[in-house]
């Protein structure tokens, strides 16, 4: 990790003090629990530009190699909630860390150094206006897509818990799917026998996945229902092994089609090819949703 600037510093805010070499921070005079890790170095850099706009991509950056895999927006708020709590400081009424919506972070305190420098000579403005969406449009820089998965930034933000609710819901959808094919071997049989010449080979595929598929879903849906806060991060590392299995499931409505009717089943088939997209997106836009009260 590259060093942040001017972490051999010591720097006074408000009632509290922060050695920069050591991570130590009192309160009063009277001694915290050091700070450490992502929060310090968050910490140190916005210190080191106060009242400028530090941004997330640089937050980023300077946390995290550029080979590491890990869900930054989900571990960046982690650390800048972290540091909050260590501040006593507030995201709805900050007195230290502001926040620029999806832009990034900037410290509004009057900030005083050690070693000599005059208390008030690097002063946050806190009346500065916070940089507006234009700003944003023309200072940075567009960077082209490398997916056609939806960007985090792209999407609003919801409530966690709608988020958590609808991804609940989903997964029971899917664990019904495997549970029924299970129970129902023989109807699964028939229906394959009726749609292919050598059911065979679809037969086993089908229950095997069923049989694997019922694990995965109840261990989404008990990190839904739980609240397990890594949920996002980990869904998209198993999106590549769930992705082909819910694309293999979206034509499950077909062993039913002599039911419904081939039109019901091409709709139904239709709408479940799109749902792996839409659980990543709901648990993102939740993400998002719960940064944005932490860290308006």
């Amino acid at each position: 990790m590259p060093e942040t600037p001017r972490q051999n510093d010591l720097f006074s805010f408000g009632i509290f003090e922060l050695d920069g070499r050591t991570g130590e921070l009192r309160k009063d005079g009277k001694i915290r629990p050091r700070l450490q890790g992502q929060p310090l170095e968050v910490l140190l850099l916005l210190l080191d530009r106060p009242g400028e706009l530090v941004s997330r991509e640089e937050l980023r950056q300077r946390l995290w190699p550029a080979d590491t895999f890990v869900d930054y927006d989900h571990s960046l708020n982690t650390a800048v909630n972290k540091l909050r709590e260590a501040l006593n400081d507030s995201a709805d009424n900050p007195r230290f860390i502001q926040t620029i919506p999806r832009r990034g972070y900037r410290f509004i305190a009057p900030l005083e150094l050690g070693g000599g420098t005059p208390a008030g000579l690097i002063t946050a403005d806190r009346s500065a206006p916070a940089p507006t969406v234009a700003d944003a449009v023309v200072n940075e820089p567009v960077e082209p897509r490398a997916s056609l998965l939806s960007d985090p930034k792209d999407l609003p933000s919801i409530p966690r818990w709608q988020a958590r609710l609808l991804f609940s819901l989903l997964q029971v959808m899917y664990l019904s799917f495997y549970v029924f094919a299970l129970a129902n071997l023989s109807g699964v049989d028939a229906a394959l026998a009726r749609l292919f010449s050598r059911p065979s080979w679809a037969f086993l595929p089908l229950i095997v996945t069923a049989a694997a598929g019922v694990s995965v879903r109840l261990y989404l849906l008990s990190a839904a229902v739980f609240g397990y806060r890594g949920l996002a991060g980990r869904f998209q590392k198993l999106f590549p092994v769930l992705f082909p299995l819910d694309e293999l499931w979206a034509l499950a409505p077909f062993l039913i089609v002599d039911r419904i009717g081939i039109g019901l089943a091409l709709a139904a088939t239709a709408a479940l090819l799109f749902l792996p997209f839409s659980q990543r997106s709901v648990l993102l836009m939740g993400d998002g949703g719960a940064g944005d009260r932490k860290n308006p």
